[in-house]
């Protein structure tokens, strides 16, 4: 008997079919069809970008297709939902848009008149693949017809008259909207979801054209602009039973992982757990439901293919922990900082500078919020979090502090937050690498320090609002993460507290590393007396004396120089900059 041959790594495949015909590897996620159909037959759900949506309805398409009937056993040998299937396999003629496909324009004409194309194209597709279910001249009518709205009208009519039932699914349903927001400006997107918008128009007709429906985007900006003209639907987006749908979890990775190394993939004497270990920090700890926040995490998809893809073919993990392709994070957070600029552009700077210094932030998340108000303080916060730049961590009453996910998106701020401070003090990024460069090998870390000082205080001299001990960590983490030699741990909770900054080894990767570093940063107000900079130095030493002990510091640190360093800012000026002490380990 022929062996099997070893499934493909399926690193950006968006479609099952596809992954499937191509005989990838599949996380199996159909036992949440059975879930879906009974929540409701309109629903809605949101989550970031590269976790497997699009795979996901893909998959739904296919299962619930009565043209794909044939193709079934083959589609989903091997999965849950062949041994259980639902009384809604292949009952259903499909209309599926893919509104990432639309292309924008320069007006509300043109916009309109690409999105009618786009969707007057996927309709002439339907009506040639379900021909046969219809009467004769099926087809050439609804190609016949002038805009995508009268084809949708046909279609609903002739359906309906035979009793075949239509499942709408509509992925990326906001990006029309969102690729709006950010190149044509506010106002524009405002007109267009409202009652005159040819866009709420279209879900206007869904709402009695279909059995079921499913929408799945990345943020719920459309939702709440559409929702009064299409009230059926239920947001399923903070569902616990979902909360695992979309992403991998640990038992996910390690079954993935374990199968390409039983198959001669990946090295017979390769740790599976201390790749684990090496990703977790980078692409884990994702949470979509405060019910689950003592669950297991999830991680993005994309990333763990990445990084499989580099195990695979070189037998070690990527130089580059973060993937090229994640970069739209930071387009992102660079659109939502620059929308509107005006007198909020400032709060929603101050909003990021803290979650860059803080690494979390308290909120009360909003389900949905119409365009118009996109820029107001917790609208904005929620936005962070549905783009995945944000995560839960856990409940405050009735707030929720959400923390920044990895290292991967930790890396998306601290981009951010350089360009945003290059703006006013060009900082010598080659020189500043080589001075890490003598800071990890050499243990001359002064150099490097000095140097971020002096561009926080010509910052400063340029833009008085820098001042401020977010603002002071903000710049210092935004900076010392060009680092990659290290892992830049904001606040780490130690035995005795946080520390302010422990720059761990990334020994994993660079075992040459010699030293590892905990810093405690001081600031005070540019008013603070010779008594209160020497409080805090003393409050320096102390902190720095405890956290020597740790255990947790011990172990990661191993056979590395540990320095203690001690930095005492007042107002933009460093005052203090001392070694405490230091210890080989």
């Amino acid at each position: 008997m022929e062996k099997e041959k070893v499934k493909g790594i399926p690193y950006g495949v968006a479609n099952f079919e596809q992954l499937r015909q191509e005989n990838s590897y599949y996380v199996d996620k159909t036992m949440y069809l059975p879930l879906l159909e009974d929540m409701g037959n309109y629903l809605f759900l949101i989550r970031p970008r590269r976790f497997g949506k699009s795979v996901f309805v893909s998959m739904m398409q296919a299962y619930y297709d009565i043209a794909k009937a044939d193709r079934f056993d083959m589609l989903f040998d091997g999965l849950w939902i062949k041994e259980h299937p639902t009384p809604l396999k292949n009952a259903f003629q499909i209309i599926y848009f893919d509104f990432s496909i639309v292309g924008t324009g320069f007006n509300e004409q043109e916009l309109e008149e690409n999105f009618n194309k786009y969707c007057g194209q996927v309709l002439d597709v339907f009506a040639e693949i379900y021909a046969s279910f219809y009467d004769n001249g099926f087809e050439q009518e609804v190609k016949k017809e002038s805009s995508a709205r009268s084809k949708l009208n046909y279609i609903n009519l002739h359906a309906h008259k035979k009793g075949y039932p239509l499942y709408l699914i509509i992925d990326e349903y906001d990006n029309f909207t969102n690729v709006i927001l950010s190149n044509g400006g506010k106002e524009l997107f405002r007109r267009l979801p409202h009652a005159s918008g040819f866009y709420r128009a279209y879900f206007k007709l869904f709402k009695a054209m279909f059995t079921r429906v499913f929408l799945i985007g990345v943020s719920p900006v459309t939702l709440d602009d559409l929702s009064s003209g299409y009230n059926i639907d239920w947001n399923i987006s903070q569902a616990p039973e979902f909360n695992h749908m979309l992403g991998f979890s640990e038992t996910d990775v390690r079954k993935m992982f374990r199968y390409y190394q039983e198959n001669g993939k990946l090295r017979a004497d390769a740790d599976i757990e201390t790749m684990m270990t090496e990703m977790n920090p980078w692409y884990n700890n994702y949470c979509f439901a405060e019910e689950c926040l003592n669950d297991d995490r999830l991680y993005n998809c994309d990333m763990v293919y990445y990084y499989l893809r580099h195990q695979v073919q070189y037998a070690r993990a990527p130089k580059e922990m973060v993937d090229k392709n994640i970069r739209t994070d930071y387009k992102k957070l660079k659109m939502l900082a620059d929308i509107d600029r005006g007198n909020q552009r400032e709060n929603r700077m101050s909003v990021i500078e803290e979650i860059a210094a803080k690494g979390s932030i308290l909120m009360t998340l909003k389900t949905s919020f119409p365009a118009e108000y996109i820029t107001e303080d917790e609208n904005f916060r929620s936005l962070l979090y549905y783009y995945g730049l944000l995560t839960m961590k856990r409940s405050v009453g009735r707030r929720i502090e959400m923390t920044i996910p990895n290292n991967c998106i930790r890396e998306q701020y601290w981009s951010f937050m350089r360009d945003y401070f290059n703006r006013n003090a060009h900082m010598d990024i080659i020189a500043l690498q080589d001075e890490m460069d003598l800071m990890s090998f050499d243990g001359e870390w002064n150099p490097l320090l000095n140097r971020i000082a002096t561009a926080y205080r010509e910052n400063s001299s340029v833009r008085d609002s820098i001042l401020g001990e977010h603002n002071l960590q903000g710049f210092f983490k935004a900076f010392l993460a060009l680092n990659s030699l290290y892992l830049v741990e904001p606040e780490t909770e130690l035995n005795y507290g946080y520390s302010d900054f422990f720059l761990l080894p990334d020994k994993a990767r660079f075992p040459e590393i010699a030293h590892s570093y905990i810093m405690e940063l001081k600031y005070v107000k540019p008013s603070a007396t010779d008594a209160e900079i020497e409080e805090k130095s003393r409050e320096a030493n102390e902190q720095l004396r405890k956290y020597s002990g740790d255990k947790i510091v011990r172990r990661l640190c191993t056979h590395t120089q540990l320095h203690l360093l001690k930095i005492v800012f007042q107002g933009a000026e460093m005052k203090i900059c001392e070694e405490t002490g230091s210890i080989v380990l």
